[in-house]
C-alpha cells in the first residue's frame, strides 16, 4: 500500500498517466521514450506499491480497473497540485501570488468589458503572479460561490443583500425592451402601448428582476435566459420580446435586427455592483488590490473602447 509518495512513486504515476492517454503500454511507448517491457515493469512495480491492480492489459485491449479509473483522477490532481506548487514557489519573491476568481453575469456592455479589461491591465503591471479565472454564473450562484469560497470577487446586478457578504456600486446601466425584426410589433416599435406589449411572449433573466421592469403576467414568460447573447438570440427570432443594455440593444438596432418598444416607457435603470465574502476579504492582499483597480479605472470617466 503506498503510503509515502517518494519521488520514485511520482515517475511511475507519470508512466502510468501516458499509458492512460496514450491507451495502451504499446503506444505509450514512443511518448515515453522507453521500452514496452520497461514500461510494463514500472506499470507493475506501481500496482505493487498500491496494493491493487490498475488496468487489464492483454489480447482484449487496455481497460482500467474500477480502481484504476480513480486513482487516475486522484493521480492528475496530485501533479495538478505539484506544478501549481512549483509556480508559485518560483513567485514567492512576488508581492502578490495565488489566484483570483472573478463572477461576471456575462451581461457587460462592450465599454463596460472595456473598462474592466483596462482594470487587468492595469492589475497585471504590480509586482504579482496571480492566476486570474474569470466565470460566468447568474447573481444566485455567485453569491453561494462566493459565501463557499469558490469565488473571490463577483460582479452583476443583486437585487437582495445575503449576510457575511459586502456589495458595493460599480456602476448604474440602462436596460430597455426589444423586439426583433418579424414581430408582430416591429412597424410599429418606438410607440408600442405597454399594455398590449405585455400580452406577447418574452423573455426573462431567469432571476428575479428589479420592480421597474415590466411587470409581465407569468404565462407570458415564454423563455429564460442568464446572459445577454442568450437574451439577444431569443428576441432575434422575432418570437420574444426583452430586455437589454441600451448600449447593447443599439447594436442591433443599427444592424436593423431589433427595435426598442417603447424607450420612454419600457425601461429601467440597474445598479451593478462588486461582491466580496466580508469574512476573507480582508487576508487576500490579490483581492484588495484588484478591488483597487476596480476602484480608479470605473471611477474615472470612460475612455473610448477600441474600434473593431
Amino acid at each position: 500500500m503506498l503510503v509515502n509518495v517518494r519521488d520514485l512513486d511520482l515517475r511511475l504515476i507519470r508512466v502510468f498517466l501516458a499509458i492512460v492517454d496514450a491507451n495502451g503500454i504499446s503506444a505509450a511507448q514512443e511518448r515515453l521514450g522507453i521500452s514496452q517491457s520497461t514500461i510494463s515493469t514500472q506499470l507493475a512495480t506501481l500496482e505493487v506499491r498500491l496494493g491493487f491492480k490498475l488496468c487489464e492489459r492483454g489480447r482484449t485491449g487496455f481497460r482500467l480497473t474500477a480502481k484504476g479509473e480513480r486513482f487516475t483522477n486522484l493521480a492528475r490532481r496530485l501533479l495538478s497540485n505539484l506544478s501549481e506548487f512549483a509556480v508559485e514557489t518560483q513567485h514567492l519573491e512576488k508581492k502578490l501570488i495565488g489566484q483570483l476568481n472573478v463572477g461576471l453575469i456575462g451581461h457587460l456592455s462592450r465599454s463596460d468589458s472595456w473598462r474592466l479589461s483596462q482594470v487587468v491591465a492595469r492589475f497585471r503591471k504590480r509586482d504579482e503572479a496571480v492566476r486570474l479565472n474569470f466565470y460566468i454564473h447568474s447573481p444566485d450562484q455567485q453569491e453561494e460561490m462566493l459565501l463557499y469560497g469558490r469565488l473571490h470577487l463577483a460582479i452583476g446586478y443583486f437585487l437582495r443583500r445575503t449576510q457575511n457578504l459586502r456589495y458595493s456600486t460599480l456602476l448604474s446601466e440602462k436596460q430597455v425592451a426589444y423586439c426583433g425584426r418579424g414581430h408582430a410589433l416591429f412597424e410599429q416599435a418606438g410607440k408600442v402601448d405597454v399594455n398590449e406589449a405585455i400580452n406577447y411572449s418574452w423573455v426573462s433573466r431567469g432571476y428575479t428582476p428589479p420592480k421597474a421592469h415590466l411587470q409581465v403576467p407569468q404565462q407570458n414568460i415564454r423563455a429564460t435566459a442568464n446572459n445577454m447573447e442568450a437574451v439577444a438570440i431569443l428576441v432575434m427570432s422575432g418570437e420574444h420580446l426583452g430586455y437589454l443594455p441600451q448600449e447593447v440593444g443599439e447594436e442591433y438596432v443599427q444592424q436593423g435586427l431589433m427595435r426598442a418598444l417603447n424607450p420612454a416607457q419600457m425601461h429601467y435603470d440597474v445598479t451593478l455592483h462588486t461582491v466580496v465574502n466580508r469574512v476573507t476579504e480582508h487576508d487576500d492582499e490579490a483581492l484588495q488590490a484588484f478591488q483597487q483597480d476596480l476602484k480608479a479605472v470605473f471611477s474615472q470617466p470612460q475612455s473610448e473602447p477600441y474600434v473593431l
